[in-house]
């Protein structure tokens, strides 16, 4: 199994707490799935949640019990004028809040309606059927392509009159920095932490489905689609009597190679991995997807550099509004690292990494918005990344904030002390939130009851505590669950005190 950096000395990491506990079962569902809005169960918070405009914003910090540092502050959306505040200055994880700006930082660069192109190009003519050259199945980034896409690129080449290739079949997914994981230190079996490239597919993530058979287990790993399931030899699994750890990973001959402990596995079930070599895994998909459809390719390999030649089929992404907004929706990491290696790639920074790359976004927000962040990648997975809440607050009261990225954030309801949502609520939030270990974010705005727009940042982490739990190597450690619900309560709270204090311009503590 490959060494997994823990050492306290690391501030890299981010075990996001949604996923699921160290079992075998969680992600059966190809989409992400949409992340809770704000919603925390009753026991997980203190008791109450009534805000009334005289009430202290400092004590509801107190009265959270969180531990660690918590920072925050609403600003007036058009004149940036300071509402409220504590520990305003204080850097800390934004988590997932990363997003809102690699947003901004994409659609900068690329334009709303830019699209990301997935393409089979032939070095050569095609004669009586068959290329008279390498096929090449290209991409650009799409960190949407999937089985079902690549399945109609097989129906288009057959209709193109392809049956064969006179040279090879191969794969380039070098148009932006490869990299492994997302972030380094995560748990290898993690499916939101897969690889990033320019060949991307099913979000770098491979489907896993275990059933008893006897005293053992049928266990298959596939890239599912709609209509068709087709194996891959880039990965295998074996099922191994042991306590712990749940999973190992390794490669050997350039395969990924899965172990998984009998215990956790129970009757049958179902769950994503990623996959480390996307690349290979799109070709060998769409090699058995092609044969499907009477076309032989043979044996795929991996390109050295970008092909030359004639597009036979492109394949296109959604536009780049549509993808931010299912990225903020959904928090899906794979979105947010792609279109941040596309912006960077297309700012031609020379970015050779993905740190490279968050390091060139953090950059151009300092020299856009006047903010000094500290970002390690375009996702916020990345456990190191800081930034202050008045330096996140600021970016969103810009106009470019308001304007590109306000209308694609979803909506934030506000609840009472029971968990319901309230009928009548003292503001509209629309938001991004941000979970981690021991760290919570949330930052957006918020419409009040008497008109007026706020900008706002809240950033609570105990980061000691995170590293930590990190060094145990736990995938949900203990007291994280419940810090992530006292943190939403807190947020619930600020937000409610600031809709009721903060309604009109006129209106002061």
């Amino acid at each position: 199994m490959n060494a997994r950096l823990t050492r306290r000395g690391l501030l890299l990491g981010g075990l996001s707490i949604t996923a699921s506990a160290a079992m075998a079962q969680p992600l059966t569902s190809l989409r992400p799935q949409a992340r809770p809005d704000g919603a925390v169960a009753l026991d997980a918070r203190p008791s109450g949640l009534r805000p009334q405009a005289r009430d202290s914003t400092a004590r509801f910090v107190e009265e959270a019990r969180l531990g660690g540092r918590t920072s925050f502050v609403a600003l007036d959306a058009r004149s940036g004028e300071i509402l409220d505040q504590h520990n305003a200055y204080t850097r800390l994880p934004p988590a997932s809040v990363t997003k809102s700006i690699t947003a901004l930082y994409a659609l900068d660069a690329l334009g709303g309606d830019f699209r990301f192109d997935t393409t089979l190009v032939a070095t050569g003519p095609v004669e009586n059927g068959i290329v008279q050259g390498d096929l090449v199945l290209a991409g650009t980034g799409d960190p949407t392509l999937d089985t079902d896409a690549l399945a109609d690129m097989a129906l288009e080449l057959k209709a193109a009159g392809v049956r064969g290739v006179a040279g090879g079949f191969v794969v380039w997914g070098g148009a932006v920095p490869q990299q492994a994981q997302i972030d380094p230190v995560q748990l290898a079996h993690l499916g939101y932490n897969p690889s990033v490239g320019g060949l991307n597919l099913n979000y770098n993530r491979i489907y896993f489905s275990w059933a008893r058979k006897g005293t053992g287990y049928d266990l298959s790993l596939d890239a599912r689609g709609t209509n068709s399931r087709p194996e891959v030899a880039m990965a295998r699994i074996e099922a191994v009597d042991r306590g712990t750890p749940v999973y190992t990973y390794a490669q050997e001959n350039g395969a990924d190679v899965w172990t998984v402990g009998r215990r956790y596995l129970g009757d049958s079930g179902s769950r994503w991995l990623p996959v480390r070599r996307p690349a290979l895994y799109a070709g060998q998909v769409f090699a058995s997807l092609a044969k499907a459809q009477g076309i032989d390719l043979g044996q795929v390999s991996e390109a050295a550099s970008a092909p030359q030649g004639t597009a036979l089929v492109t394949h296109k992404s959604a536009d780049l509004t549509k993808l931010i907004r299912d990225m903020l929706l959904y928090s899906t990491n794979l979105i947010a690292e792609q279109i941040g290696l596309a912006a960077s790639v297309k700012r031609g920074g020379g970015v050779t990494d993905l740190p490279g790359s968050a390091r060139e976004m953090s950059n151009w927000v300092e020299a856009r918005f006047g903010a000094a962040p500290d970002l390690v990648d375009h996702s916020g997975l990345g456990g190191a990344s800081r930034i202050s809440a008045i330096q996140m607050a600021k970016i969103l009261a810009t106009a470019q904030a308001r304007n590109d990225l306000r209308p694609l954030l979803k909506s934030i309801r506000l609840f009472g002390p029971r968990g319901e949502a309230l009928p009548q609520p003292p503001g509209v939030v629309v938001a991004k939130t941000g979970t981690l270990n021991f760290v919570s974010a949330l930052a957006g705005y918020e419409r009040t009851m008497g008109g007026r727009d706020i900008a706002f940042a809240i950033f609570s982490g105990d980061v000691d505590r995170r590293i930590d739990a990190q060094d145990d190597e736990e995938e949900r450690p203990e007291g994280a669950r419940a810090y992530n619900g006292r943190a939403k309560w807190l947020q619930q709270r600020l937000l409610q005190r600031w809709g009721i204090a903060y309604g009109t311009e006129d209106a002061t503590n």
